[in-house]
């Protein structure tokens, strides 16, 4: 067994949890708060969190031994992990017992045992809890289910209070419970209405439950946008969740400021007609000026005019196949079957082709004797620009960017660090949606498509690695690669 439960750390630290709840703290500072107190007091090696939604989940947060797992995907079909929602509440899972690369991962970093368990809504899986423990442990207990299985449902009653929770928030299919939310039987009567529901539609619970929704339910994995009487416009999604039997939930905010009524479309041709207006007037300027006043210019200027519009071909050259790519569903990170490569090679090479002050920025530290990951040599280029792009926009010029990388028993990772205005807890997933952006209209203060993080995500899922961002400790933030091992 492992060390006996401290049940006063263990109270102790839920206490000044409800009072960081109560004073208004919400979202993943909470989330951690939560696994960091249980950790100590339960002799865990590592804690994670894993959210689930209608196309499957991610570990949100997570600490201690298995800090390292913070945004892989966790496919809700995996043995282990389709045990554990629909079995019993808490299970002890030994490692020997899982099958496939999670188990490698857990086994190469000696991890033993997990103990998981769900955490449900009105017998919806929103989520599961895990504690690891290592070679030196006997199996956890009952006493340690049941523990796991109270904090569990402590994160389900944060989530039910929408205390900045879940993290995903802008993705095709949200079961995003600080939205409006609803749980539908396979009548398509309402048996969960969240007090978000309430504030968006007009509608109490008490008016709702038990009868049909009071607007349409989009197929499962679509958007649909809806006027209400009113005027004012829903965007609703709808899917199926893990758990779940003949049941649907049903999420939804208002967009009436967005009025995105013609759908992804209209909002591809919106984004790219802003996007590449600014590059190509530029151009254009200089290219007229270089025209009309050939003669009369100084070298010098003639010379800043050149370079000016060979920056701005370069970056609008970027912008162009970020929207291509982003615009075909079926775009790949060119069709290669993964292969060992030297990441420090394919990475120093991507640094040699990012703009020259940006170079000036980065601050490079790669070891000699990093083993090759396994992927795509290619695709490296593509996500080294978006990640270092994205942190010299939200940096000062002044300020460096770092590019480090490291290796454990089963993965690669390579991170890309500033000291900027950092990323907000609650957006280190939605920043990878699609069109996203943390603010929007004339108001932006940094420009883009919000596409680069998606496009990332996209290339990086597709070699069986996984991306993720925190906030970085002092300030800034934290973009990190991992890949598997050649």
């Amino acid at each position: 067994m492992p060390r006996p439960i401290d049940y006063p750390a263990l109270l102790a630290s839920h206490n000044a949890l409800i009072e960081r709840i109560n004073t208004g703290e919400a979202g993943l500072h909470v989330l951690d708060a939560l696994l960091r107190g249980a950790q100590s007091a339960i002799g865990a090696t590592g804690m994670s969190f894993a959210e689930y939604g209608p196309s499957g989940g991610r570990i949100i947060a997570a600490i201690g031994a298995s800090e390292w797992a913070l945004g892989r995907p966790v496919d809700p079909t995996e043995p282990a992990t389709a045990r554990l929602l629909a079995g019993r509440r808490s299970q002890t899972v030994s490692v020997e017992q899982l099958a496939g690369e999670l188990a490698d991962q857990l086994a190469g970093r000696g991890l033993r045992y997990m103990v998981g368990a769900r955490a449900e809504i009105g017998g919806v899986v929103i989520g599961s809890l895990h504690a690891y423990y290592t070679e030196a442990d006997e199996p956890p207990g009952a006493e340690f289910q049941t523990v796991m299985g109270w904090l569990a449902s402590s994160l389900a009653h944060m989530y039910g209070d929408q205390a900045g929770l879940p993290v995903h928030g802008d993705g095709p299919v949200v079961a995003a419970l600080a939205d409006g939310l609803a749980i539908i039987d396979s009548d398509r009567k309402v048996r969960l209405w969240n007090p978000a529901a309430e504030q968006v539609t007009g509608h109490p619970a008490a008016q709702v439950l038990n009868q049909p929704l009071p607007f349409p339910v989009p197929q499962a994995g679509q958007v649909l946008d809806h006027r209400l009487p009113d005027g004012r416009w829903l965007e609703i999604a709808s899917g199926e969740l893990p758990g779940t039997v003949q049941s649907r939930v049903v999420t939804f905010r208002d967009i009436t400021d967005q009025h995105r009524r013609a759908g992804d479309r209209d909002l591809f041709v919106a984004v790219t007609s802003h996007e590449l207006r600014t590059p190509v007037t530029v151009i254009k300027g200089y290219a007229d000026t270089l025209s009309n006043h050939w003669d009369d210019l100084p070298d010098a200027e003639r010379r800043h005019a050149a370079v000016v519009i060979g920056q701005r071909a370069t970056e609008l050259a970027r912008l162009v196949d970020r929207l291509l790519n982003s615009a075909n569903d079926t775009a790949s990170t060119g069709g290669a079957p993964p292969v060992p490569f030297d990441l420090v090679e394919a990475l120093r090479n991507a640094e040699r082709d990012l703009p020259a002050a940006l170079r000036r920025r980065l601050f490079v530290q790669l070891p000699l004797d990093l083993p090759k990951a396994l992927g795509d040599r290619t695709a490296v280029a593509t996500v080294l620009t978006e990640l270092t792009t994205n942190a010299d926009k939200y940096s000062g010029a002044e300020t460096p960017i770092e590019l480090t990388a490291e290796a454990d028993e089963r993965t690669v990772v390579f991170r890309v660090s500033d000291r900027g205005i950092g990323v907000r807890p609650e957006h280190v997933e939605r920043a990878f949606d699609r069109f996203w952006q943390g603010e929007s209209g004339d108001r932006r203060r940094y420009p883009g498509a919000g596409l680069g993080l998606y496009l990332v995500r996209r290339v990086i899922e597709r070699q069986n690695g996984w991306v993720s961002l925190r906030p970085r400790e002092g300030g800034g933030t934290v973009a990190e690669v991992r890949l598997p091992r050649g």
